[in-house]
């Protein structure tokens, strides 16, 4: 198969992509234990909407308040919320780092700090325990692998896992479930503090540019489940569920360039408001903020907008809202709380598009003049200049190695689909979308690319999406957006890789499908 040619060196800031990229897998890493078990939160939000006191229907042996002959009622909605999502979490993250011994062994660890921080909810703890078991007792199998005698390897591993998972209970209940409760109060005052004093909105000048750069998932499922977690049981909803899952700032960035942009930019934007106002996928929209940095200032205010709204109303939901649809959004409202929630999305969005609007406006003639603003890919090399950064290595994918100022350009220099970075004849059967959590927009291009490989009438080439923590190695052909590529590169470097700015339009579709064909 054709390849594309070996770029420059790369001269990157190193220290910086590196820190990027270190964030962006610690946040992959725990939101691959929180998203599985997204069901699990969904079904205690329902539980808690219809049945806790101040529910829709109060139903007191369901949600745990009032007698039953002489006896408290426990419910469903506290020990779910104690017990089955922090340990659901914990095997979910042992599972992750050493498969089913890993996960039977950091829910001991995690059943201690549980048990030990009575009281509070861990989360926190289980996202610690849950992989800390699973690494302990994978470096404890190595001491002796391979040297156990015949007939003796299950009565060795079972002994081991239940020895060192006691050990662990004990460590859990006595040492870290005190660290970990003494955390999770003082995250707690630090949210009331904000709440109190109406400072809360200033979260979205961290959560916001963060969504864009994929540094979300650290603070989101780190900190905020949890302390909305709690706050549900203690009051029945939470305003930190909406900090990062309300979609109104996206929606008023994308009607901005429905209205006021030029060229791709504005005829794929009415389509990106369905796949993420209603479908909640909000990384369709981050390449339009990337095309113009100065929107950043529409995301935060529109952000900051939604989250102060919120506070007045006294609004917030009972469950996380993932994906962050406006019927996921609804779906999990408080019941007094559904006039703060809608008009924190309308308000917000209102915010984002008037003033990315006027800066779409007051750039306007400029970008028609360039020729930049007619095409995404050409406004993202430029972005990537203006950063310091190269656009033969993450971006060459999705630009070219010589940088072009256009569309035709950018298919003419690309003279084969691959890294640059990375020369390799291997023919592709196996092409991979990969996203941070490997669901929503990767799910999205993968759906594009196979419906054009069909018309094509291609056979042998399968298409599918994963998160990228999950690449195994073995793909031939890794398409990622251009944030994420320098981590698919590291997952697998010997594979062909390509940056887009637009998993729904990108040009590099037809690309890989012209090449499929030649092959």
């Amino acid at each position: 198969m054709t390849t594309s040619s070996v770029a420059a060196p790369d001269t990157r800031d190193k220290s910086r992509g590196g820190a990027r990229v270190a964030v962006q897998k610690f946040g992959t890493f725990l939101s691959g234990m929180v998203m599985p078990n997204i069901a699990i939160f969904i079904a205690w939000g329902i539980i808690t909407a219809f049945f806790i006191e101040t529910g829709w229907t109060p139903v007191g042996v369901l949600g745990g308040f009032g007698e039953t002959a002489g006896v408290a009622n426990p419910g469903l909605v506290g020990p779910i919320l104690t017990y089955l999502i922090p340990l659901a979490i914990a095997i979910q993250g042992g599972r992750m780092v050493y498969e089913t011994r890993g996960a039977v062994v950091g829910s001991i660890m995690t059943m201690g700090v549980i048990v030990g921080a009575s009281g509070t909810t861990m989360i926190l703890g289980a996202m610690i325990c849950g992989p800390l078991g699973a690494y302990l007792i994978k470096q404890i199998d190595k001491i002796w692998d391979g040297k156990i005698k015949p007939g003796f390897e299950m009565l060795v591993n079972n002994y081991a896992a239940g020895i060192l998972g006691f050990a662990l209970a004990m460590v859990g209940f006595f040492w870290l479930a005190p660290l970990f409760k003494l955390i999770a109060e003082g995250l707690g005052d630090a949210v009331n503090f904000l709440v109190q004093h109406s400072l809360l909105p200033l979260a979205s000048v961290i959560i916001e540019p963060a969504k864009v750069f994929f540094l979300n998932n650290a603070i989101n499922h780190g900190v905020l489940d949890q302390l909305g977690a709690q706050q549900v049981q203690e009051s029945g909803k939470s305003i930190l569920f909406l900090l990062e899952a309300n979609p109104g700032p996206g929606l008023g960035i994308l009607l901005a360039f429905t209205f006021f942009g030029v060229g791709i930019a504005r005829s794929t934007a009415p389509g990106a408001i369905i796949i993420q106002f209603l479908g909640g996928i909000h990384e369709i929209y981050f390449p339009y903020v990337l095309q113009k940095p100065i929107l950043f200032i529409a995301v935060i205010l529109g952000g900051a907008t939604g989250v102060a709204t919120n506070v007045a109303f006294h609004s917030g939901l009972v469950a996380p809202a993932s994906p962050g649809s406006i019927f996921a959004v609804l779906g999990a409202t408080a019941k007094d709380s559904f006039l703060g929630v809608i008009l924190s999305v309308v308000l917000s969005a209102a915010v984002s598009f008037a003033v990315a609007s006027f800066f779409l406006i007051a750039t306007r003639k400029r970008d028609l003049a360039s020729g930049n603003g007619g095409d995404m890919s050409a406004a993202m090399a430029k972005l990537q200049q203006n950063k310091g950064r190269d656009v033969n290595s993450a971006t060459s994918g999705l630009l070219g190695n010589n940088s072009p100022a256009n569309e035709e350009e950018a298919e003419a220099s690309l003279g084969g689909v691959g890294s640059a970075s990375t020369t390799t004849a291997t023919r592709v059967e196996n092409v991979v979308f990969a996203c941070d959590a490997g669901m929503g927009s990767s799910a999205m291009g993968a759906s594009v690319l196979r419906n054009k490989i069909k018309k094509a009438g291609i056979e042998g080439v399968t298409v599918v999406n994963k998160a990228i923590a999950n690449l195994s190695g073995d793909e031939d052909l890794i398409i990622t957006q251009e944030e994420l590529t320098d981590r698919a590169k590291q997952k697998n470097p010997n594979a062909q890789h390509v940056s887009v700015g637009n998993f729904m339009n990108a040009p590099q579709y037809d690309q890989v499908v012209d090449q499929l064909k030649n092959q």
